[in-house]
Parts: C-alpha cells; structure tokens; sequence
C-alpha cells in the first residue's frame, strides 16, 4: 500500500512539472497591465477626476440647510401688561434656507469644462504608462528569449566538445596525436561547459528580471518560445516622417499636451469671469414657539398651533458688480494666459521630442536591419567553413588549433547572429509601437 502510495505521489509531481506553465507574451503584458501598482495607481486618478466632474455639476443646484435653536430664560421680564415678573420662559426658532447661483461670470460652466478635461487627461496619463509598461514587458520578454537562444547555441557546442573528446582519446590510445593535443581538446570542453553555466545564470537573471517586472513570484517561473526565427529584414515603414504623422494622431502623450493647451484656454475664460456681476438668490422658510412656565394655560401655547401660525417665507436676490479690486483679476487674467503660453510651447517641445524620437528609432531599425543581413550572410559562412573543417579535422589534415579556431569563429557567428536578431526585432516593434500597431503579436 505505502509503495503504491508513493508511486501515485510521485506521478503526480511529475504531471505538475511536465505541466509548468509557460508565460507568453500577450500574458505577460496583460497580467502586467491588470496588476501594475503604478496603473493601478493611475487608474485611481482617473476615479478621482470622475469624482471632480460631479462636484463641478453639483455647482449648478441650489443648497438647501436646515437650522434649529432653542433658549430657556429664567429671571424679570415683562408679562402680557407690562409688569415685570419673574418668569422662566422657553423660545425656539425653525428655518429652512436655500442658496443658488443665477449668474457667475460663466464659472460653473467652466469648472465643469476643466474637470470633464481632467478627467480625460488622467486617462491619457494611464494610456501613457500602460504603453510604457507594455513596451518594458516585451523588451524583457525577448531578454529570456535572447538568452534561451544563447544557451542552447553553448549547449550544443557543448555536446560538440564532448565528442571531441572520445575521438581525440581515441587517438592519443591508438598514437595518432599527441597528449598536448588531448590536453587542448579537454581544455575547450572545460570552458564549453563553463560558458553553458555563465549562460544558464544569464537566463535564470532574465526570467528573474521579468518577473520582477511582473510582480509574481520567480520559482518555477518560464516562458513560452515565440517564433521569432526568420523576421523579415526589409522595413516596414518608408521613412521616419510616416511613422511621426501616424504618431501625432495617436500618442497619449501629444493628446494629453493638447489637452492641456485647452484647459489653460479655459483658464483664461474662468479669470476674466472675475470682471462680470454674480447674480444669486435665496429662499428661506421659518417659524419660531415661545412658552412661558406659568399656572395659566396662555392663549395659542401649543407648539404645532404656534409653528404654523408664525409661518414666515422670503424670497431673496443679490447682485455683486465688481468695480475695482486691486488690479488682482487683471493680473489674474495676464497669468492664466502666459499659462496658456507655456502649455503651448510644452506641446510643440513634445511633437519635437516625438520626431526626434521616432527619427532616431527609425536610423536604429535601419541600422539593426543591415545588421540582421549581414550576420545572416556570414553565420551561412561559417557554417559551411565549420562543415568543411569537420571534415578535414576527421580525416587529419586539420590540426585541433586550426579546427578549434573555425569552431570559435562560428560560435562568435552565431552570437552575433542571435544579437542582431534580437536587436531587430525589438527596434521593429518600437517603430511599430510609435505607428500605433501591436508590439505582442
């Protein structure tokens, strides 16, 4: 039974190894962008702007307070005759009052204006760091994807050294080289192996960054491979221009400094509302009770008789005509606008930014292209040199230093052939990103 046990458990652990998940790209991202503490954050401000914009619109109602007071006097005062008594007598007074805006210089209109901005300000701060998150995500992603690649090229030189290492002791038994010859291949398996470890630490780094970046936990922590083994080495956009006219109709970054240059407009109008008249009005409704503690019942003493027979209404209008105020709204008004000023030259310094941006990520695609071309050509190269050299390495008119210097060089090839594709892709996906097309595809 206990071995029958055993064997069940250990099935088990196995099925939930061979079942590790393996994260691809579009979870990750999206995992990111649900569980970032810094979009969360922001989602948060965009709840908030939310909240403004109905504070604003509660402007346009009228209050309405209710107030009560009662006072108990005890000491002479006059009765119904006029002769003083002492009495203790009871007061109490009931209102009801309600304020409201008739006019304000187009304030309340403007306020909400701003916050209805606002509100689409936060979103495009959101749209910001989402993007920014998304694009961080995918460049980490093909960090491990990149290292995969990298180990398994060190792994299979690995296993080349290996077998380089029967033959040539198969040799130095049979009197064909010499020991230092053996020694040599032993000393390039050492470090095949050694290089193996160095890249199997840069991959558990690259995994371990990614689900920093993530905010999950790294054990047992994998990605799924994505095929990235033949892109296209041909642009895909004509110019720089054509990706920043794209852009400039689709970054977050230049609608929210639009944006912005709209809300300082609106400041002005709400600075210059200080030079028009405010209009207001009130309502109000009151009664008061007295009573005073007598052995007489006094005529109307019930309290709902008295309420209703002291009823008292009034109607209300006020009007405020600013005629000097210390020069503060001028002032006021001068302000907002070189407000206004300095947003629109933040805007124009952001389309500039952006050109210069996408101009410098287009010369990097460019550049990473012709790369990408030119490690190809030469790992093709050296593949067909290392084919040539096993085979005259086999039939011993090679030496082991002059195969072992083939073998570097297309080692080296295949780094810089992985590099290059790595470097490309990514480039490719930041013009893409800066056009306004998926990076996780």
């Amino acid at each position: 039974m206990k071995t029958k046990i055993v064997l069940l458990a250990t099935l088990l652990t196995t099925l939930g190894i061979n079942a590790q998940k393996k994260w691809t790209l579009k979870e990750c991202v999206d995992y990111a962008l649900k569980n970032n503490i810094t979009i969360k954050q922001n989602k948060l401000n965009v709840d908030q702007a939310k909240l403004d914009v109905k504070i604003a619109e509660g402007n346009f109602l009228p209050d309405l307070n209710a107030s009560s007071s009662g006072t108990f006097n005890s000491g002479l005062s006059p009765d119904g005759t006029g002769v003083l008594q002492n009495t203790q007598n009871f007061s109490s007074n009931f209102q009801f009052a309600s304020q409201g805006l008739i006019f304000n210089g187009f304030k309340n209109i403007n306020n909400k204006e701003q916050s209805l901005l606002q509100v689409k300000g936060s979103e495009f701060d959101l749209a910001v760091i989402e993007n920014d998150v998304s694009l961080n995500v995918v460049n980490t992603y093909l960090n491990v994807l990149f290292a995969k690649e990298n180990l398994s090229v060190a792994q299979t030189q690995s296993e080349i050294s290996k077998k380089q290492i029967e033959r040539a002791k198969a040799q130095f038994e049979a009197g064909a080289i010499p020991k230092g010859d053996l020694l040599n291949v032993e000393s390039t398996a050492a470090n095949d192996i050694q290089n193996v470890i160095i890249q199997e630490n840069t991959l558990n780094i690259a995994l371990l960054r990614l689900s920093q970046l993530l905010q999950i936990s790294n054990e047992n922590f994998d990605v799924a491979v994505i095929d990235v083994n033949s892109p296209s080495a041909v642009l895909l956009y004509d110019n720089a221009k054509q990706v920043y006219d794209k852009a400039l109709t689709n970054r977050p970054e230049i609608s929210k400094a639009k944006l912005d240059v709209k809300n300082a407009e609106i400041g002005v109008e709400l600075a210059k509302g200080d030079y028009l008249p405010t209009l207001s009005y009130s309502l109000g409704l009151s009664s008061s009770y007295f009573h005073r503690f007598t052995n007489i019942l006094q005529a109307n003493d019930f309290f709902f008789s008295q309420i209703q027979d002291r009823i008292q209404y009034s109607v209300g209008l006020s009007l405020n005509i600013p005629i000097f105020n210390r020069f503060q709204t001028k002032n006021r008004v001068a302000k907002s606008r070189i407000n206004k000023k300095a947003f629109e030259l933040a805007l124009e310094n952001q389309k500039l930014e952006l050109e210069q941006t996408i101009e410098q990520a287009f010369l990097d695609a460019k550049a990473a292209a012709k790369t990408f071309e030119a490690a190809q050509i030469s790992l093709a190269a050296q593949k067909e040199a290392f084919k040539n050299a096993q085979t005259s390495y086999e039939y011993g008119s090679m030496t082991q230093f002059d195969f072992d210097q083939v073998r570097n060089r297309l080692v080296n090839s295949q780094g810089a052939m992985i590099r290059a594709k790595y470097d490309y892709i990514f480039k490719t996906k930041v013009l893409k990103f800066y056009f306004g097309e998926s990076i996780i595809d």
